[in-house]
């Protein structure tokens, strides 16, 4: 419903052609965003919580408040749902003309680096087991992004036009 308001506040200020190109980016922004929370639900929720289950023994007892569950659940939601928008980030700036497939290839060993750094910061606990399951589907996407960046960017006669 907010989407929804904010389209029809920004829509009446688009030309026809404007309207085409971000259509198309705000659908697959969209499903890229519920992938990345459905990855989130199924797959890291349940290692993340039973580590911190883990945690338990005889004097020490898990009583997780709503708030907490609730906080933590909503953290890995939204930082998953924004790494699985990598894709459609890469294939912007490389609409832009900001990068090619060919600068993303070369300075791949960067955004493995790059990956390990933002799954530290994102991810609510220390394990690397979290920490792993954040980077691996960042280092993934990075690589699709790439393929889409040679199939959806900038064409090189399109800028000499």
């Amino acid at each position: 419903m907010i989407f929804w308001q904010f389209w029809s506040f920004i829509a009446p200020g688009l030309y026809k052609h404007e309207q085409k190109i971000v259509l198309p980016f705000t659908a697959v922004s969209v499903i890229c965003f519920l992938g990345g929370a459905v990855f989130a639900y199924y797959v890291v929720f349940p290692v993340t919580f039973y580590f911190l289950v883990g945690y338990a023994h005889e004097y020490l007892a898990i009583m997780p408040g709503v708030s907490e569950y609730f906080g933590l659940s909503l953290r890995l939601l939204i930082a998953f749902g924004l790494i699985f928008e990598l894709p459609v980030l890469m294939v912007m700036l490389a609409r832009l003309g900001v990068v090619d497939a060919s600068f993303l290839a070369k300075n791949r060993h960067y955004a493995i680096l790059l990956a390990f750094v933002i799954a530290a910061m994102l991810t609510p606990t220390t394990d690397p087991i979290n920490q792993l399951l954040m980077v691996f589907p960042l280092i993934i996407l990075y690589e699709i992004s790439i393929i889409l960046v040679k199939v959806f960017g900038r064409r090189l006669d399109s800028v000499q036009q």
